[in-house]
């Protein structure tokens, strides 16, 4: 089957008969805040070394 030949049917993407755009949207949310508690988390070792 080449690229050419297929045809997309339906717009949303599929697991199991379930839509998975809203747990791609929910992952995307967790990466995204664990990111950022990781980075506040690294700012805040930086800040605590370089106190005297």
């Amino acid at each position: 089957m080449h690229a050419i030949d297929m045809h997309v049917t339906d717009a949303h993407t599929t697991d199991a008969g379930r839509r998975t755009e809203r747990r791609v949207w929910i992952r995307a949310v967790i990466y995204i805040a664990a990111t950022h508690a990781f980075a506040g988390f690294v700012i805040l070792l930086f800040e605590l070394g370089s106190r005297k």
